[in-house]
């Protein structure tokens, strides 16, 4: 009775460790190999980044940087528009295989999805015409202020602007409407957005009042897919160092990528 107990336990786990390996984890890398195809998600509609051109056709430098990530895999390019604020819940719900929408590598964000390398930057500001006399947060208070819902800008006012109207909007396009229609003078963007509300209101231009914050970008992707970040870590580093990361963001924004870009640290 002891011995056939003992087979049965051994048939059993046998079973189950082979169950087990019928229902493990594809690996990401793999299926954009086997299907010739890499899903990117970037939000539309952000100046600079990602944007539709007059020929109504996706661009930017996020657009572009994606473009060049399946071309150099060897594998067709199919992008997934998305809002700012489907940024996260895309990579989390498999939507799209990564992300490349000017998204801040924060150490929230790090607990659900991962991280590359920074691949660019952007400057978090606070605009306003120049007659309003905002300086830091604290003149924000009583005031009205626009921003992206669920963007670090959403985060760094609602935590350090205690008494600020806090106005939220779904998308940049719909920031930008608003500043250029009059709906608000004081938002909370990037430079590239503000120069884009700017280029539709010239007779009332806004100007930098303050920086909030310099943020590393990074290209997301599901949490532990190892082989995937390595492959785009790499890229990066490689295409940072030969200078074709740096054309393609400068070609956009006007500037060059930091020079310890790919060496920074993500934050804790």
């Amino acid at each position: 009775m002891k011995l056939n107990l003992v087979k049965t336990l051994a048939v059993a786990a046998t079973l189950a460790c082979l169950g087990t390996v019928g229902v493990a984890h594809a690996d990401a890398l793999d299926d954009i190999k086997k299907a010739k195809k890499i899903r990117v998600a970037s939000a539309i509609g952000v100046p600079l980044f990602a944007f539709v051109d007059g020929q109504m056709k996706p661009t930017g430098s996020d657009v572009e940087t994606a473009k060049l990530i399946a071309q150099d895999l060897g594998v067709s390019f199919e992008l997934v528009e998305i809002t700012n604020a489907a940024r996260v819940p895309t990579i989390q719900t498999g939507k799209a295989d990564i992300l490349v929408s000017n998204l801040a590598i924060t150490a929230e964000r790090s607990k659900v999805v991962d991280f590359t390398v920074p691949y660019a930057t952007l400057d978090i500001i606070v605009g306003a015409p120049a007659n309003v006399d905002v300086k830091s947060y604290d003149d924000l208070k009583g005031k009205r202020i626009g921003v992206t819902r669920a963007t670090v800008n959403d985060s760094l006012v609602t935590q350090n602007a205690k008494g600020a109207e806090i106005v939220r909007f779904e998308d940049d396009a719909t920031l930008i409407t608003a500043a250029v229609s009059g709906q608000l003078d004081i938002i909370s963007t990037q430079t590239a957005v503000m120069a884009a509300m700017n280029d539709k209101r010239p007779n009332n231009p806004l100007k930098v009042k303050f920086v909030q914050q310099e943020l590393n970008l990074g290209i997301a992707l599901p949490k532990g897919e190892t082989k995937l970040k390595e492959v785009l870590d790499n890229w990066i580093i490689t295409n940072f160092k030969n200078g074709k990361l740096n054309a393609v963001f400068s070609k956009f924004h006007g500037r060059d990528l930091p020079a310890d870009l790919v060496d920074r640290k993500p934050p804790q």
